[in-house]
């Protein structure tokens, strides 16, 4: 897979690449990112990218020119992070995965011109309701969650239970030692007995989903399993109120 990321500061990600699992992607040849410098396609001394605003206001607005020859230098489906655009999750990041190249645009400076969304963007996406300084965090973001899902690039069995890669919220983890200062494992960790740990695990995750993000349980398909498991979780909360 192919990453490229059109950027006004790409020293940004000088770092990116040189950690963990994207560092591990990049030199197994799994994944190449391209970070491609949007100043190299302006013209003039100055090579300037932004301009005021038609209409007045404050703030600059990156310049069409060099952004749409940036956009024409590489390939794949144009993504722009933008607080306007479609919120990025976890279902997007798994069907972006399987693509074989994509473009992300770092926005800066109030926005880019119009006319590149109209004419080359293909999607906007956000990390949420909240503005940032540019687009710089979210491409690293959006890459980030689309690369650890690239086949091959960690075990499958890793990012399955992840949350919200099966619409729930991920089970609590615990490591060695089995008691600290008086916490201990819950038991059924360590018996040994695959089934009732699967079992536990679901249950965890369903009962977190149901107290910190409800929302998520609304269209679910239930297994009879999780229909049991459901009943049981809404008895205990209710008698813990």
């Amino acid at each position: 897979m192919k990453i490229n990321i059109l950027t006004l500061f790409p020293e940004f990600f000088n770092s990116f690449k040189e950690h963990s699992i994207v560092k591990r992607a990049v030199e197994r040849e799994q994944v190449e990112i391209n970070i491609v410098n949007i100043r190299d396609f302006a013209e003039g001394r100055h090579r300037q990218c932004d301009d005021i605003p038609f209409g007045g206001g404050a703030g600059m607005v990156m310049k069409p020119e060099p952004l749409m020859k940036a956009i024409d230098s590489v390939g794949g489906l144009v993504l722009y992070t933008s607080p306007q655009g479609k919120k990025f999750n976890q279902e997007m990041a798994v069907e972006m995965s399987s693509l074989e190249e994509i473009t992300i645009i770092a926005g800066h400076y109030e926005g880019i011109d119009e006319r590149v969304v109209e004419s080359k963007v293909d999607m906007e996406v956000s990390l949420g309701d909240f503005v940032l300084t540019g687009g710089e965090l979210p491409a690293m973001v959006i890459s980030d969650a689309i690369i650890r899902l690239v086949p091959g690039v960690i075990k499958k069995e890793s990012y399955e239970n992840d949350s919200f890669f099966n619409g729930l919220l991920d089970y609590p983890h615990y490591t060695r030692p089995a008691e600290y200062e008086g916490l201990k494992v819950p038991d059924v960790l360590m018996s040994g007995h695959h089934k009732n740990i699967d079992e536990w695990r679901l249950k965890q995750s369903l009962k977190r989903t149901y107290l910190r993000r409800r929302e998520l349980l609304k269209n679910r398909e239930f297994t009879k399993l999780e229909k049991k498991l459901m009943e049981e979780i809404k008895r205990e909360v209710e008698n813990d109120i």
